[in-house]
């Protein structure tokens, strides 16, 4: 585990599922973890057991995103790290048949809600001249997928964020690229099973990895080891990579 002692994280979604467990790995490792979700009291368990920062906040909200940046760096000085993580998986529909506001809301969460953070964190970064921004991404960003129509594009679409946000900062010394998990062991991975629409509600539940994996993941991607994926996208269903964190195959 690297050694992030005296850094500073903001991680989206933090309620549950990966970003619960990126948040128990950031504390493991030393940083001061704020914790944002749509529902203040959703994280304020965790926030209390890792003497984080709770804080209530919809990503689809931009003055919500702006003020969690706020108040992190109101406690703490600065912000060395933001974790883009907040996401749906609804609706899980084809598209002659996508309820349009519910495809809007997906849209609003796991596309707009990584500009949101990206937006509110860069002035921050760049005044303190660094840090790092973490996307939260998927393979659906690269592979259509049947009713994940609004999943699929808004994936792509935040991928695409990232890569832009680098080519604009990081020869401002900023950091940023994302993670591809593959398919994890979480409530949404629930509901996609539950859905029984394509191949991924069909795979054994034995076959998704830990919310952990990608959590140590995230962890070591703020450490200069991370540097050649800088503007692109970690994988974590390279083995080689998976060998290298020392996560089990």
């Amino acid at each position: 585990m690297a050694d992030l002692t005296g850094r500073t994280v903001l991680i989206t979604g933090a309620s549950r599922g990966i970003g619960a467990a990126a948040a128990r790995a950031f504390a493991e490792a030393g940083a001061r973890v704020g914790l944002a979700a749509r529902s203040a009291e959703a994280v304020a368990a965790l926030a209390a057991k890792i003497d984080g920062l709770g804080l209530g906040c919809d990503v689809a909200d931009p003055e919500a995103v702006t003020a969690a940046v706020a108040a992190v760096t109101d406690r703490w000085g600065r912000l060395d790290v933001l974790v883009n993580n907040a996401g749906l998986i609804e609706p899980i529909a084809r598209m002659d048949a996508a309820e349009p506001e519910a495809w809007g809301r997906l849209v609003d969460v796991n596309l707009k809600g990584v500009f949101h953070g990206m937006r509110a964190a860069l002035p921050v970064m760049r005044a303190q001249g660094g840090g790092t921004i973490l996307t939260v991404g998927s393979g659906a960003a690269q592979h259509p997928l049947e009713g994940w129509s609004a999943y699929c594009a808004a994936k792509a679409g935040a991928l695409m964020l990232t890569r832009v946000a680098d080519q604009e900062h990081r020869a401002a010394g900023l950091r940023i690229l994302s993670l591809s998990p593959g398919t994890v062991a979480t409530d949404m991975q629930r509901a996609i099973r539950d859905s029984g629409v394509n191949p991924v509600s069909k795979l054994d539940w034995s076959e998704h990895i830990p919310p952990e994996w990608p959590a140590r993941a995230l962890v070591w991607m703020c450490t200069a080891e991370a540097n050649p994926w800088l503007g692109q996208e970690v994988s974590l269903r390279d083995e080689a990579l998976r060998r290298r964190l020392g996560l089990a195959a």
